[in-house]
């Protein structure tokens, strides 16, 4: 068999049904044969970065792997954007990229360039991926894909990377010998943990659930309901995990941080214990000063990534290295019944009444459309298991901050790389993914244009992707950052600055889209209609160029015009000072009571 052919029938031994790429003369013969057999349909998209981000929200939907296929040279190395992102988020995937022949391998080693445009991508990428390496022998060309696509799923997931030389794709062997090996996650736990666990949560008046994506990663959301309905504790979820619960639930205190909502804020920091479980904590979770979080909470942190923990160390009064699942369960199988804080949730549930996700600094202004409520209020429109996929910029704060998750919705960004460009990639992931009828990509004037080429996947295939780009002039996250930092100098951020977008009307022809122009609500019956139309549409929301992100943790002065930087529950726009007081139930913070509002 050859070596491509044994390539192709090993994605089908392991139901990879999708392989994002684009094809080079050093990745011909894996896509030849893969076409030949026809398990796994290739999408071939515009950019390798495409690929990786595609490969990424499939595996998300879909709870299956992806692949990439990417050519040698500058195919690799355009790859690698894509590649960090899917490492930055814990996603699994599997990058097959060709490589210049083993002999110009073997002789230019060590050298800066291999053969012709050939480079040692592995080695490139080995420090953000699981698995990373060159096949050198035909032998072992389908062990070594085993050993990286198990490597992408186990304990803490993410990309592997395997580089075929093309005479070794092309090469004849009698036979292959490899076993397909099992996915591992680290169950270990011990039982002092729990128990010391379980006693704080018994003692505990004002506890909260603090979930990340690590519980869908190792399919522990599953236990979710049930970890509930025995423990009834409000629970904080990461921008990651918005989607785990309905924005009505009654323990959803949805999601806290910089850009958190005020009612998760409050409930986070006047929590007596944080159960922070398969979440990173991040610092846009928890702030630059850490002695400042949940100050008057017992802390404990389980995550299968033991440097994560040893990270936030300082935190913890309990430091859990097990995955989600394994915890969780530890959890359910004990019998001892938990009494719900009545109290604490009833006080949950007024910080959510009374902050809701839109307030009164949300309202359109200027002739404007205002993106945190047109977000909020697009949902109405929507389906209940519609899928949503973010950009960056006002995509993802607006997105992450006033979105109310209803039915069994799906909603997902690049939470840690952050990088612009991924919503049309993401989408094309999600298109592709098993009985998805429409996705919703959340986008942005300046990010859409960083990978604008997939438009043209989604117009080639028809894509039932409607895609929404807030018009604002440019990056307008970063001319607030120049409006702080330089005095209001703008440079490169808008037209002013010499950065302009295009007219989308014409773009939306060009990729024989639906356009609507939406600048009021009048416009939005048009713009529900186009929604409701089968195939690709662009929806152009024009919104003000000065538009404030908020609520946020900003910065305050004192009387005497000292910069002071608030605690997590003092957020921008700020409260009276009485209205704060009124909604901590831990002593007020100095810095607080220190600001000129």
């Amino acid at each position: 068999m050859k070596v491509s052919d044994a390539i192709a029938k090993y994605l089908q031994d392991r139901e990879v049904r999708v392989a994002f790429g684009i094809i080079g003369s050093a990745n011909a013969h894996i896509f030849d044969s893969i076409a030949t057999l026809g398990y796994t349909k290739i999408i071939p998209v515009h950019h390798e970065q495409a690929a990786c981000m595609a490969m990424q929200t499939y595996y998300r939907i879909e709870g299956k792997m992806a692949a990439a296929l990417v050519t040698a040279g500058g195919g690799s190395s355009n790859a690698i954007t894509g590649v960090m992102s899917a490492w930055a988020d814990s996603i699994p995937g599997l990058v097959i990229s060709g490589q210049e022949n083993n002999r110009f391998v073997e002789a230019y080693n060590g050298m800066r360039m291999w053969g012709i445009q050939g480079y040692d991508s592995p080695l490139m990428v080995d420090p953000i991926t699981k698995f990373a390496r060159t096949v050198r022998n035909p032998e072992e060309a389908i062990d070594l894909l085993d050993l990286a696509y198990v490597s992408a799923l186990s304990d803490r997931p993410g990309p592997s990377w395997i580089d075929y030389p093309m005479d070794i794709q092309s090469s004849l062997v009698d036979s292959f010998e490899f076993l397909l090996r099992k996915i591992q996650f680290r169950s270990e736990i011990e039982t002092h943990q729990i128990d010391e666990v379980l006693n704080l949560i018994h003692n505990a008046e004002r506890p909260v659930f603090w979930l990340g994506n690590g519980l869908r990663l190792d399919d522990s959301y599953n236990d979710l309901k049930q970890l509930h309905e025995k423990y009834p504790i409000p629970t904080l979820l990461s921008w990651a995990a918005k989607d785990f619960l309905t924005h009505d639930h009654k323990l959803n205190c949805w999601s806290a941080g910089v850009y958190g909502n005020r009612a998760s804020n409050f409930a986070l920091q006047n929590s007596d214990l944080v159960i922070a479980i398969g979440t990173r904590l991040a610092i846009p979770q928890i702030g630059y000063a850490k002695n400042e979080l949940a100050r008057e909470a017992d802390v404990v942190i389980v995550d299968i990534d033991k440097q994560e923990l040893e990270k936030n160390a300082e935190l913890a009064k309990v430091l859990i290295h097990t995955s989600a699942k394994t915890f969780i369960r530890a959890l359910l199988d004990n019998d001892k019944a938990y009494s719900p804080r009545e109290n604490w949730i009833a006080q949950t549930l007024k910080w959510k009444k009374k902050y809701g996700l839109v307030g009164p600094e949300h309202k359109d202004t200027k002739g404007f459309i205002n993106s945190y409520r047109f977000i909020h209020d697009l949902n109405s429109i929507l389906s209940d298991d519609e899928i949503i996929v973010t950009d960056m910029g006002t995509a993802l704060l607006s997105g992450h901050q006033s979105f109310p998750i209803k039915g069994y919705q799906r909603f997902m960004t690049s939470t840690g790389l952050g990088e612009m460009g991924y919503g049309l990639p993401a989408a094309i992931g999600c298109a592709f993914a098993q009985d998805v009828k429409r996705v919703i990509c959340l986008n942005c004037d300046g990010g859409i244009m960083m990978n604008l080429q997939e438009l043209q996947t989604i117009d080639h295939f028809r894509l039932n992707i409607k895609i929404f780009i807030f018009n604002n002039d440019g990056y307008l996250m970063i001319r607030h950052t120049q409006k702080n930092l330089m005095g209001g100098k703008f440079v490169a951020v808008d037209a002013a600055s010499n950065v302009t977008c295009p007219d989308f009307s014409k773009i939306a022809h060009a990729f024989n889209m639906d356009y609507v122009k939406v600048e009021s609500s009048s416009d939005y019956k048009l713009m529900g209609q186009s929604i409701d139309t089968v195939g690709p549409a662009i929806i152009d929301v024009f919104m003000d160029p000065e538009q404030f992100f908020y609520p946020k943790l900003g910065l305050g002065y004192d009387k005497s015009g000292k910069i002071v930087s608030p605690p997590l529950e003092d957020l921008s726009p700020l409260l009276s000072l009485n209205e704060l007081q009124e909604n901590m139930l831990v002593p007020l913070h100095d810095k607080s009571k220190q600001i000129d509002r």
